[in-house]
Protein backbone atom coordinates (compact mmCIF):
# COMPACT_ATOMS: atom_id res chain seq x y z
CA UNK A 1 0.00 0.00 0.00
CA UNK A 2 1.48 3.45 -0.75
CA UNK A 3 2.46 5.50 1.90
CA UNK A 4 2.47 9.46 2.03
CA UNK A 5 5.50 11.14 2.43
CA UNK A 6 6.61 14.64 3.10
CA UNK A 7 8.03 14.73 -0.59
CA UNK A 8 4.63 13.48 -2.25
CA UNK A 9 2.60 16.02 0.11
CA UNK A 10 5.41 19.26 -1.11
CA UNK A 11 5.00 17.96 -4.67
CA UNK A 12 1.39 18.17 -5.28
CA UNK A 13 1.05 21.30 -3.17
CA UNK A 14 3.06 23.30 -5.68
CA UNK A 15 1.61 21.48 -8.77
CA UNK A 16 -1.96 22.44 -6.82
CA UNK A 17 -4.26 25.13 -8.13
CA UNK A 18 -6.25 26.54 -5.21
CA UNK A 19 -9.84 27.36 -5.88
CA UNK A 20 -11.02 30.29 -4.08
CA UNK A 21 -14.43 30.58 -5.83
CA UNK A 22 -12.68 33.78 -7.73
CA UNK A 23 -14.08 34.15 -11.73
CA UNK A 24 -10.37 33.11 -13.04
CA UNK A 25 -10.28 29.63 -10.39
CA UNK A 26 -11.05 27.68 -13.51
CA UNK A 27 -8.74 29.30 -16.01
CA UNK A 28 -6.11 26.82 -15.88
CA UNK A 29 -8.91 23.68 -16.87
CA UNK A 30 -9.78 25.55 -19.80
CA UNK A 31 -6.24 26.45 -21.16
CA UNK A 32 -6.01 22.57 -20.75
CA UNK A 33 -9.68 21.70 -22.21
CA UNK A 34 -8.64 23.86 -25.22
CA UNK A 35 -10.59 22.93 -28.68
CA UNK A 36 -11.83 19.93 -27.27
CA UNK A 37 -15.53 18.77 -28.01
CA UNK A 38 -16.36 16.49 -25.18
CA UNK A 39 -15.78 17.39 -21.51
CA UNK A 40 -17.01 14.90 -18.46
CA UNK A 41 -17.08 15.96 -15.36
CA UNK A 42 -17.06 13.54 -12.46
CA UNK A 43 -18.44 13.20 -9.30
CA UNK A 44 -17.05 11.00 -6.70
CA UNK A 45 -20.54 10.29 -4.82
CA UNK A 46 -23.68 11.09 -5.89
CA UNK A 47 -24.94 13.23 -3.33
CA UNK A 48 -21.95 15.98 -2.14
CA UNK A 49 -23.58 19.67 -3.34
CA UNK A 50 -19.87 20.58 -4.00
CA UNK A 51 -19.51 18.10 -7.40
CA UNK A 52 -22.73 19.63 -8.46
CA UNK A 53 -22.17 23.11 -7.52
CA UNK A 54 -18.30 23.08 -9.23
CA UNK A 55 -19.53 20.98 -12.54
CA UNK A 56 -22.08 23.62 -13.32
CA UNK A 57 -19.87 26.66 -12.70
CA UNK A 58 -17.49 24.72 -15.19
CA UNK A 59 -20.22 24.29 -17.34
CA UNK A 60 -21.39 27.72 -17.60
CA UNK A 61 -17.91 29.18 -18.59
CA UNK A 62 -17.84 26.03 -21.30
CA UNK A 63 -21.18 27.19 -22.92
CA UNK A 64 -20.26 31.33 -22.50
CA UNK A 65 -16.78 30.75 -23.80
CA UNK A 66 -15.78 27.91 -26.01
CA UNK A 67 -19.56 27.53 -27.25
CA UNK A 68 -20.07 24.25 -25.71
CA UNK A 69 -24.07 23.21 -27.48
CA UNK A 70 -25.09 20.42 -24.92
CA UNK A 71 -25.03 19.03 -21.34
CA UNK A 72 -25.47 15.14 -21.03
CA UNK A 73 -26.10 13.89 -17.52
CA UNK A 74 -26.14 10.12 -15.95
CA UNK A 75 -30.18 10.22 -16.43
CA UNK A 76 -32.81 9.08 -18.17
CA UNK A 77 -33.59 10.05 -21.59
CA UNK A 78 -37.45 10.89 -21.41
CA UNK A 79 -36.62 12.75 -18.31
CA UNK A 80 -33.99 14.73 -18.94
CA UNK A 81 -35.81 15.89 -22.89
CA UNK A 82 -38.38 17.26 -20.56
CA UNK A 83 -36.05 19.68 -19.14
CA UNK A 84 -34.36 20.35 -22.52
CA UNK A 85 -38.09 21.78 -23.36
CA UNK A 86 -37.85 23.77 -20.78
CA UNK A 87 -34.52 25.59 -20.92
CA UNK A 88 -35.22 26.04 -24.45
CA UNK A 89 -38.25 27.19 -23.59
CA UNK A 90 -40.34 24.78 -25.69
CA UNK A 91 -42.24 22.97 -23.23
CA UNK A 92 -45.31 23.34 -20.98
CA UNK A 93 -43.76 23.35 -17.87
CA UNK A 94 -44.24 27.08 -16.34
CA UNK A 95 -40.95 26.76 -14.21
CA UNK A 96 -37.79 24.82 -13.57
CA UNK A 97 -39.34 22.75 -10.70
CA UNK A 98 -42.17 21.34 -12.82
CA UNK A 99 -39.92 20.61 -15.58
CA UNK A 100 -37.94 18.56 -12.97
CA UNK A 101 -40.98 16.62 -11.69
CA UNK A 102 -40.34 13.91 -14.53
CA UNK A 103 -37.41 12.59 -12.22
CA UNK A 104 -39.51 9.98 -10.20
CA UNK A 105 -37.39 6.81 -10.58
CA UNK A 106 -34.77 6.42 -7.43
CA UNK A 107 -33.26 8.00 -6.97
CA UNK A 108 -34.96 10.77 -7.85
CA UNK A 109 -33.08 13.27 -5.54
CA UNK A 110 -30.13 12.79 -8.38
CA UNK A 111 -31.59 15.24 -9.95
CA UNK A 112 -34.32 16.32 -8.13
CA UNK A 113 -32.22 18.55 -5.96
CA UNK A 114 -31.89 22.65 -5.15
CA UNK A 115 -27.91 22.59 -7.46
CA UNK A 116 -29.48 21.43 -10.46
CA UNK A 117 -32.64 22.98 -10.02
CA UNK A 118 -30.48 26.82 -9.84
CA UNK A 119 -27.99 25.43 -12.98
CA UNK A 120 -31.30 24.71 -15.17
CA UNK A 121 -32.37 27.97 -14.05
CA UNK A 122 -29.80 29.62 -14.93
CA UNK A 123 -29.65 27.58 -18.39
CA UNK A 124 -33.01 28.82 -19.09
CA UNK A 125 -31.89 32.78 -19.06
CA UNK A 126 -28.80 32.76 -20.74
CA UNK A 127 -31.22 30.48 -23.63
CA UNK A 128 -33.31 33.47 -23.62
CA UNK A 129 -30.68 36.09 -23.86
CA UNK A 130 -29.18 33.84 -27.05
CA UNK A 131 -31.97 32.70 -28.46
CA UNK A 132 -29.59 31.63 -31.58
CA UNK A 133 -27.50 30.02 -29.60
CA UNK A 134 -29.71 27.78 -27.50
CA UNK A 135 -27.58 25.10 -25.26
CA UNK A 136 -29.31 21.50 -24.21
CA UNK A 137 -29.94 19.66 -21.58
CA UNK A 138 -29.88 15.80 -22.11
CA UNK A 139 -29.84 12.38 -21.01
CA UNK A 140 -27.61 9.30 -21.08
CA UNK A 141 -28.62 6.40 -19.18
CA UNK A 142 -30.77 3.50 -19.91
CA UNK A 143 -33.38 2.33 -17.01
CA UNK A 144 -36.41 4.34 -18.35
CA UNK A 145 -37.70 1.18 -20.43
CA UNK A 146 -41.26 1.67 -20.27
CA UNK A 147 -41.20 5.59 -19.95
CA UNK A 148 -39.49 5.50 -23.17
CA UNK A 149 -42.06 2.76 -25.11
CA UNK A 150 -44.69 5.17 -23.84
CA UNK A 151 -42.61 8.09 -25.76
CA UNK A 152 -42.33 6.02 -29.00
CA UNK A 153 -45.64 5.27 -29.03
CA UNK A 154 -47.06 8.60 -28.80
CA UNK A 155 -44.76 10.06 -31.56
CA UNK A 156 -45.55 7.09 -33.49
CA UNK A 157 -49.72 8.13 -32.77
CA UNK A 158 -49.13 11.14 -33.98
CA UNK A 159 -47.04 10.24 -37.13
CA UNK A 160 -48.14 6.97 -38.12
CA UNK A 161 -51.18 5.23 -36.45
CA UNK A 162 -50.69 1.76 -38.62
CA UNK A 163 -47.07 1.94 -37.37
CA UNK A 164 -48.29 2.77 -33.55
CA UNK A 165 -50.56 -0.11 -33.49
CA UNK A 166 -47.70 -2.63 -34.78
CA UNK A 167 -45.36 -0.90 -32.10
CA UNK A 168 -47.98 -1.18 -28.91
CA UNK A 169 -48.07 -4.78 -30.06
CA UNK A 170 -44.54 -5.55 -29.88
CA UNK A 171 -44.28 -4.04 -27.19
CA UNK A 172 -47.03 -6.36 -25.47
CA UNK A 173 -44.35 -8.72 -25.12
CA UNK A 174 -43.68 -7.06 -21.91
CA UNK A 175 -46.69 -6.57 -20.43
CA UNK A 176 -45.65 -9.91 -17.96
CA UNK A 177 -42.69 -7.63 -16.16
CA UNK A 178 -45.32 -5.81 -14.81
CA UNK A 179 -44.12 -1.92 -13.89
CA UNK A 180 -40.76 -2.83 -12.13
CA UNK A 181 -38.13 -3.03 -15.17
CA UNK A 182 -36.29 -4.94 -13.19
CA UNK A 183 -38.43 -8.15 -13.55
CA UNK A 184 -37.47 -8.07 -17.88
CA UNK A 185 -34.35 -9.40 -16.36
CA UNK A 186 -35.70 -12.00 -14.38
CA UNK A 187 -38.31 -12.96 -17.12
CA UNK A 188 -34.85 -13.18 -19.09
CA UNK A 189 -33.38 -15.95 -16.56
CA UNK A 190 -36.48 -17.73 -16.79
CA UNK A 191 -36.17 -17.89 -20.49
CA UNK A 192 -39.02 -16.00 -21.88
CA UNK A 193 -36.96 -12.90 -23.11
CA UNK A 194 -36.35 -14.50 -26.63
CA UNK A 195 -39.53 -12.58 -28.36
CA UNK A 196 -39.13 -9.51 -27.04
CA UNK A 197 -35.58 -9.32 -27.80
CA UNK A 198 -36.51 -9.53 -31.69
CA UNK A 199 -39.68 -7.29 -30.86
CA UNK A 200 -37.29 -4.42 -29.94
CA UNK A 201 -35.00 -4.72 -32.50
CA UNK A 202 -37.94 -4.87 -35.38
CA UNK A 203 -39.28 -1.69 -33.74
CA UNK A 204 -36.23 0.26 -34.07
CA UNK A 205 -35.20 -0.92 -37.12
CA UNK A 206 -39.26 0.11 -38.82
CA UNK A 207 -38.52 3.38 -36.99
CA UNK A 208 -35.19 3.69 -38.81
CA UNK A 209 -36.56 2.77 -42.39
CA UNK A 210 -39.43 5.16 -41.76
CA UNK A 211 -37.73 8.40 -41.21
CA UNK A 212 -37.61 9.70 -45.13
CA UNK A 213 -41.64 9.05 -44.61
CA UNK A 214 -41.88 10.72 -41.08
CA UNK A 215 -39.22 13.68 -41.49
CA UNK A 216 -39.59 16.32 -44.16
CA UNK A 217 -36.88 17.81 -46.06
CA UNK A 218 -35.63 20.84 -44.11
CA UNK A 219 -37.71 20.62 -41.45
CA UNK A 220 -36.08 21.17 -38.19
CA UNK A 221 -38.84 20.56 -36.15
CA UNK A 222 -39.47 17.28 -37.55
CA UNK A 223 -35.92 15.98 -37.54
CA UNK A 224 -35.62 16.75 -34.08
CA UNK A 225 -38.63 14.69 -32.92
CA UNK A 226 -37.83 11.79 -34.74
CA UNK A 227 -34.54 11.80 -33.11
CA UNK A 228 -36.32 12.29 -29.84
CA UNK A 229 -38.27 8.93 -31.06
CA UNK A 230 -35.34 6.99 -32.17
CA UNK A 231 -33.47 7.79 -29.01
CA UNK A 232 -35.91 6.46 -26.42
CA UNK A 233 -36.62 3.39 -29.49
CA UNK A 234 -32.77 2.79 -28.98
CA UNK A 235 -33.08 2.40 -25.23
CA UNK A 236 -35.83 0.23 -24.50
CA UNK A 237 -33.87 -1.94 -26.78
CA UNK A 238 -30.43 -1.51 -24.61
CA UNK A 239 -32.49 -1.96 -22.04
CA UNK A 240 -34.23 -4.58 -22.79
CA UNK A 241 -30.38 -6.23 -23.05
CA UNK A 242 -29.26 -4.73 -20.00
CA UNK A 243 -31.80 -6.39 -17.77
CA UNK A 244 -31.30 -9.42 -19.60
CA UNK A 245 -27.80 -9.65 -18.80
CA UNK A 246 -28.13 -9.00 -15.18
CA UNK A 247 -28.78 -12.08 -14.87
CA UNK A 248 -25.42 -13.14 -16.04
CA UNK A 249 -23.01 -10.66 -14.18
CA UNK A 250 -22.40 -7.58 -12.99
CA UNK A 251 -19.64 -6.85 -15.65
CA UNK A 252 -21.41 -7.22 -18.45
CA UNK A 253 -24.64 -5.25 -17.81
CA UNK A 254 -22.70 -2.57 -17.10
CA UNK A 255 -21.01 -2.74 -20.09
CA UNK A 256 -23.93 -2.86 -21.78
CA UNK A 257 -25.01 0.25 -19.66
CA UNK A 258 -21.56 2.13 -20.68
CA UNK A 259 -22.31 1.21 -24.41
CA UNK A 260 -25.35 2.95 -24.23
CA UNK A 261 -24.29 6.15 -23.15
CA UNK A 262 -21.39 6.43 -25.38
CA UNK A 263 -23.13 5.64 -28.29
CA UNK A 264 -25.95 8.01 -26.88
CA UNK A 265 -23.28 10.82 -27.08
CA UNK A 266 -22.35 10.06 -30.24
CA UNK A 267 -25.85 9.99 -31.58
CA UNK A 268 -26.50 13.27 -29.71
CA UNK A 269 -23.00 14.75 -31.12
CA UNK A 270 -23.72 14.04 -34.64
CA UNK A 271 -28.00 15.17 -34.43
CA UNK A 272 -26.47 18.32 -33.35
CA UNK A 273 -23.72 19.12 -35.51
CA UNK A 274 -25.00 21.10 -38.09
CA UNK A 275 -24.52 23.55 -41.15
CA UNK A 276 -20.57 22.28 -40.73
CA UNK A 277 -20.59 23.43 -36.11
CA UNK A 278 -19.53 20.53 -34.62
CA UNK A 279 -21.54 20.12 -31.15
CA UNK A 280 -19.49 20.40 -28.22
CA UNK A 281 -21.02 18.65 -25.43
CA UNK A 282 -20.28 18.40 -20.98
CA UNK A 283 -20.85 15.34 -19.32
CA UNK A 284 -21.65 14.93 -15.79
CA UNK A 285 -21.63 11.28 -14.60
CA UNK A 286 -20.16 9.03 -11.79
CA UNK A 287 -15.69 8.93 -11.77
CA UNK A 288 -16.83 5.51 -12.09
CA UNK A 289 -18.13 6.17 -15.63
CA UNK A 290 -15.84 9.02 -16.97
CA UNK A 291 -12.92 7.81 -15.33
CA UNK A 292 -10.63 5.62 -18.29
CA UNK A 293 -11.66 2.33 -16.63
CA UNK A 294 -8.11 0.62 -18.23
CA UNK A 295 -6.67 2.45 -15.08
CA UNK A 296 -8.41 0.75 -12.52
CA UNK A 297 -8.88 -2.94 -11.21
CA UNK A 298 -12.42 -3.06 -12.45
CA UNK A 299 -11.08 -2.59 -15.77
CA UNK A 300 -8.61 -5.27 -15.56
CA UNK A 301 -11.63 -7.38 -14.41
CA UNK A 302 -13.28 -7.06 -18.22
CA UNK A 303 -15.37 -3.64 -17.25
CA UNK A 304 -15.26 -0.83 -19.29
CA UNK A 305 -16.75 2.55 -18.98
CA UNK A 306 -17.52 5.94 -20.81
CA UNK A 307 -14.89 7.57 -20.15
CA UNK A 308 -12.84 4.81 -21.80
CA UNK A 309 -14.85 4.87 -25.00
CA UNK A 310 -14.69 8.89 -25.30
CA UNK A 311 -10.72 8.36 -25.36
CA UNK A 312 -11.20 5.65 -27.69
CA UNK A 313 -13.19 7.62 -29.99
CA UNK A 314 -12.17 11.26 -29.65
CA UNK A 315 -8.93 10.78 -28.33
CA UNK A 316 -7.41 14.47 -27.54
CA UNK A 317 -11.20 15.76 -28.01
CA UNK A 318 -12.42 14.26 -24.93
CA UNK A 319 -11.21 15.78 -21.89
CA UNK A 320 -11.77 13.57 -18.80
CA UNK A 321 -12.34 15.51 -15.25
CA UNK A 322 -12.34 13.87 -11.68
CA UNK A 323 -13.28 14.82 -8.72
CA UNK A 324 -12.43 13.58 -5.02
CA UNK A 325 -13.71 14.58 -1.13
CA UNK A 326 -11.84 13.17 2.23
CA UNK A 327 -14.88 13.76 4.41
CA UNK A 328 -17.85 15.70 4.89
CA UNK A 329 -21.98 14.59 4.17
CA UNK A 330 -23.22 13.08 1.47
CA UNK A 331 -27.62 12.56 0.20
CA UNK A 332 -27.60 8.82 -0.42
CA UNK A 333 -29.48 5.76 0.66
CA UNK A 334 -28.75 2.68 2.63
CA UNK A 335 -31.01 0.10 0.46
CA UNK A 336 -32.04 0.24 -3.03
CA UNK A 337 -35.06 2.24 -3.26
CA UNK A 338 -34.46 3.61 0.15
CA UNK A 339 -35.39 7.16 0.85
CA UNK A 340 -32.83 9.77 1.28
CA UNK A 341 -30.64 10.09 4.07
CA UNK A 342 -28.30 12.62 5.08
CA UNK A 343 -24.72 10.72 6.20
CA UNK A 344 -21.53 11.29 7.87
CA UNK A 345 -19.13 10.47 4.98
CA UNK A 346 -15.66 8.85 7.08
CA UNK A 347 -12.44 10.43 6.47
CA UNK A 348 -10.86 8.85 3.38
CA UNK A 349 -8.92 5.50 4.75
CA UNK A 350 -5.07 5.08 4.92
CA UNK A 351 -3.51 4.63 1.97
CA UNK A 352 -5.81 5.92 -0.29
CA UNK A 353 -5.92 9.00 -2.74
CA UNK A 354 -8.28 10.58 -0.55
CA UNK A 355 -5.83 10.55 2.61
CA UNK A 356 -2.93 11.47 0.63
CA UNK A 357 -5.16 14.74 -1.29
CA UNK A 358 -6.15 15.47 2.20
CA UNK A 359 -2.68 15.64 3.45
CA UNK A 360 -1.93 18.32 0.88
CA UNK A 361 -3.77 20.82 3.76
CA UNK A 362 -5.76 22.92 1.22
CA UNK A 363 -9.36 22.56 1.18
CA UNK A 364 -10.38 23.01 -2.63
CA UNK A 365 -7.58 22.80 -5.43
CA UNK A 366 -7.01 21.57 -9.04
CA UNK A 367 -4.28 19.21 -10.61
CA UNK A 368 -3.95 19.46 -13.62
CA UNK A 369 -2.59 15.02 -15.04
CA UNK A 370 -2.31 15.10 -18.64
CA UNK A 371 1.43 15.94 -19.16
CA UNK A 372 4.09 14.72 -17.19
CA UNK A 373 5.53 16.33 -14.15
CA UNK A 374 6.47 15.38 -10.39
CA UNK A 375 2.82 15.67 -9.23
CA UNK A 376 1.88 13.28 -11.67
CA UNK A 377 4.47 10.48 -10.95
CA UNK A 378 3.42 11.30 -7.29
CA UNK A 379 -0.13 9.61 -8.20
CA UNK A 380 1.26 7.30 -10.96
CA UNK A 381 1.45 4.57 -7.69
CA UNK A 382 -1.20 2.98 -7.05
CA UNK A 383 -3.63 3.58 -5.04
CA UNK A 384 -7.42 2.73 -2.90
CA UNK A 385 -9.78 5.23 -4.44
CA UNK A 386 -13.44 5.49 -3.01
CA UNK A 387 -16.55 5.44 -5.18
CA UNK A 388 -20.32 6.78 -3.39
CA UNK A 389 -23.11 6.17 -5.21
CA UNK A 390 -26.42 6.33 -4.75
CA UNK A 391 -26.09 3.80 -1.74
CA UNK A 392 -23.30 4.70 0.95
CA UNK A 393 -22.65 1.68 3.34
CA UNK A 394 -19.94 2.95 6.06
CA UNK A 395 -19.83 0.01 8.00
CA UNK A 396 -18.65 -1.75 4.88
CA UNK A 397 -16.87 0.37 3.23
CA UNK A 398 -13.43 -1.13 2.07
CA UNK A 399 -15.58 -3.35 0.00
CA UNK A 400 -18.45 -0.87 -0.57
CA UNK A 401 -16.75 1.68 -2.33
CA UNK A 402 -13.12 1.67 -2.58
CA UNK A 403 -10.97 -0.05 -5.39
CA UNK A 404 -7.38 0.43 -6.77
CA UNK A 405 -6.42 2.39 -9.27
CA UNK A 406 -4.05 4.56 -11.43
CA UNK A 407 -5.53 8.17 -10.70
CA UNK A 408 -3.49 9.89 -13.64
CA UNK A 409 -4.25 7.23 -15.90
CA UNK A 410 -8.06 7.50 -15.18
CA UNK A 411 -8.44 11.40 -15.59
CA UNK A 412 -6.81 14.35 -17.85
CA UNK A 413 -7.27 16.59 -14.35
CA UNK A 414 -8.48 16.39 -10.73
CA UNK A 415 -10.60 18.43 -8.33
CA UNK A 416 -10.31 17.96 -4.65
CA UNK A 417 -12.77 19.03 -1.96
CA UNK A 418 -11.56 17.92 1.11
CA UNK A 419 -14.75 18.51 3.10
CA UNK A 420 -18.13 18.64 1.17
CA UNK A 421 -21.69 19.06 1.89
CA UNK A 422 -25.03 16.91 1.14
CA UNK A 423 -26.72 17.87 -1.59
CA UNK A 424 -30.58 19.11 -0.32
CA UNK A 425 -33.36 17.28 -2.06
CA UNK A 426 -36.42 18.81 -3.32
CA UNK A 427 -38.33 16.83 -1.30
CA UNK A 428 -36.15 15.83 1.22
CA UNK A 429 -37.92 14.12 4.09
CA UNK A 430 -38.14 14.22 7.49
CA UNK A 431 -35.56 11.25 7.28
CA UNK A 432 -32.94 13.40 5.54
CA UNK A 433 -33.88 16.14 8.17
CA UNK A 434 -33.15 13.58 10.81
CA UNK A 435 -30.45 12.48 12.93
CA UNK A 436 -28.64 9.52 11.24
CA UNK A 437 -28.41 7.12 13.58
CA UNK A 438 -25.31 5.91 15.01
CA UNK A 439 -22.94 3.74 12.93
CA UNK A 440 -23.12 0.21 15.37
CA UNK A 441 -27.08 0.42 15.18
CA UNK A 442 -28.55 -1.90 15.37
CA UNK A 443 -25.20 -4.01 16.25
CA UNK A 444 -24.66 -2.20 19.47
CA UNK A 445 -28.01 -2.78 21.43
Amino acid sequence: MASVSDHDVTTLRAAAHRLHGAAGDYDPLLDLVGDARFVLLGEATHGSAEFYDERASITRRLIDEKDFTAVAVEADWPDARRVDRYVRGEGHDPHALAALSGFERFPAWMWRNSSVLGFIEWLRRRNEANPDAKAGFYGLDLYSLFTSIQEVLRYLERVDPAGARQARRRYACFDHAGPASQQVGLAAAAGKSEFCRQAVAATLHQLEQRRPDYVPAADTAAEDAFFDALQNAQLVKNAEEYYRTMARGRILSWNVRDSHMADTLDALARHLSRAGRPAKIVVWAHNSHIGDARATEIGRQGEWNLGQLARTSWDGDACLVGFTTYEGRVTAASEWDGPALHKQVRPGMTGSYEQLLHSVGLERFLLLLREPGAAREVLMHERLERAIGVLYLPRSERRSHYFMAQLPCQFDALIHIDRTAAVMPLDATSGWHGDEPPETYPDGL
